[in-house]
């Protein structure tokens, strides 16, 4: 987060600005009924905890999402980052605790589940269909809102073509909004790498998430294309989505969230505004190394 936002957080000005965006969701995706107004908590976890055998992954982990923000978590390699997302999505179920999406446990709700209700993600390891192209693996994405049933779909109802249809264009409206439009008929293995991180967020996109999970999508990428995403991230949540996004590179982390999930262990050691998570006396220890009986 910025100073300016930083200012619009200790004003109130930031939830007018929440409340215009609500308008801006509808427009983008009129289809999608999210419970929760923006600012409210959108997902909570609730003392979470992830069990491999003897390694706890996950100690007691709580939080809440809110509507309409960039959400940051982090902490150093081997914290819980990526076990967090992937109890939130449906990869574990937790050992214990509960993932709360607008106030209801998803439960045993399988990754589809998961994705109907309302949450997409993207990789650390890009995981797209190689021999598909850009269009098609979006489209793919979109299907996850199909409501033609199987049988519909074999005999070509006219409500089957229909939907086909808006799923293209949507598809099509979803790759120039991420700006590579131009490269749609190309198969995915054949685009730049940094066209296939863009093509991966605008195929989580197209399943119409109440909650965009972003792990580590500036891997790989040199300064430039780290502020192209930055930008990216911030015209995602302009259209009313809610993001969280996983990443190491602080400089993006610190310009591009609003409020900051800091990880050590397992274990949350911090919660705050970006200033504030900077100057914990905690992170700076869990980043640099500095041992326990030295932090304040």
């Amino acid at each position: 987060m910025n100073e300016d936002t930083e200012i619009l957080y200790h004003t109130g000005e930031l939830d007018a600005r929440l409340r215009h965006e609500a308008e801006v969701a509808e427009a983008v995706a009129p289809d999608r009924h999210i419970s929760a107004r923006f600012g409210e908590t959108l997902l909570q976890l609730t003392d979470v905890t992830m069990r491999f055998g003897g390694l706890t992954a996950l100690d007691r982990v709580s939080f809440g999402i809110r509507r309409g923000e960039i959400l940051g978590l982090i902490g150093p390699n081997g914290a819980g980052k990526t076990t967090c997302f992937n109890a939130m999505s449906g990869v574990y179920r937790p050992t214990s605790g509960q993932v709360l999406l607008e106030g209801k446990p998803l439960g045993k709700s399988s990754r589809h589940g998961i994705t109907q209700l309302g949450i997409a993600r993207t990789f650390q390891n890009i995981r797209l269909f190689g021999e598909m192209t850009a269009l098609e693996n979006v489209v793919v994405g979109a299907d996850a809102r199909a409501k033609t049933s199987v049988l519909g779909a074999l005999l070509r109802l006219p409500r089957h073509h229909r939907e086909e249809q808006e799923a293209v264009d949507r598809a099509m409206a979803l790759l120039e909004f991420v700006g590579i439009a131009d490269r749609a008929a190309d198969k995915a293995k054949n685009l730049p790498y940094g066209y296939q991180r863009r093509l991966e967020i605008a195929r989580a996109l197209a399943t119409e998430p109440k909650l965009l999970c972003l792990d580590e999508p500036a891997a790989g990428f040199n300064p430039a294309e780290k502020e192209e995403l930055m930008q990216l991230i911030r015209k995602i949540r302009a259209d009313g989505y809610t993001v969280l996004l996983i990443e190491h590179d602080m400089k993006l982390v610190m310009g591009v969230t609003d409020r900051i999930v800091v990880l050590e262990f397992g274990k949350k050691i911090a919660e705050g505004l970006p200033a504030e998570i900077r100057e914990n006396p905690a992170v700076i220890a869990a980043y640099l190394g500095v041992p326990d009986d030295d932090v304040a």
